[in-house]
């Protein structure tokens, strides 16, 4: 049994994903070899049931802390502004918004009122314009909320995995 936070979690995680990667790319580099009928031949360096072995270690440890920190984040409550939320909520939330504030990006840098180059041909040579059909300074200001509860939401996450703990079996 293990004490951790979520930030040391994840880099314990990232840690063993490298890990592994360099035992899936021994394996594939070391499992076969290129010999000429007229030489001696380099066998690389491989024991399949070690490697073998190594990787369902690291993949098991993986999916331990993995479970550990969603079982963590469905549970663990964290403070927004004046809301509590599960970590699990503000980690949906947060995609959600990021969405949003893409959209609301968009919209806010359209002009009022913008030509349409390709609208018109040689037989008819009125051009055509495009309107925007929405309060601009509204969508302004929304984008402005929508970055701020962003902001918040990763501010107190980002406190909530510097300081909070929990056990892991590895």
């Amino acid at each position: 049994m293990q004490t951790m936070t979520s930030a040391y979690a994840n880099k314990m995680l990232k840690n063993l994903e490298e890990t592994k990667t360099y035992y899936v790319n021994k394996e594939v580099s070391s499992c076969t070899y290129v010999a000429s009928v007229n030489e001696e031949p380099v066998i690389p360096e491989y024991d399949y049931k070690e490697v073998a072995d190594t990787i369902a270690e690291l993949d098991e440890k993986i999916a331990i802390i993995k479970h550990a920190i969603n079982l963590h984040n469905a549970t663990a409550k964290v403070q927004v502004g004046s809301d509590e939320m599960s970590i699990d909520t503000v980690l949906i939330k947060m995609a959600q918004l990021n969405k949003r504030k893409a959209v609301l990006d968009t919209m806010r840098k359209q002009l009022p009122k913008a030509r349409e180059e390709h609208a018109y041909s040689a037989r008819n040579a009125v051009p055509e314009y495009r309107y925007i059909n929405y309060d601009l300074d509204l969508v302004k200001k929304e984008y402005e909320d929508v970055s701020k509860k962003i902001m918040d939401m990763q501010m107190a996450l980002d406190k909530f995995n510097q300081t909070v703990e929990f056990e892991v079996e590895i």
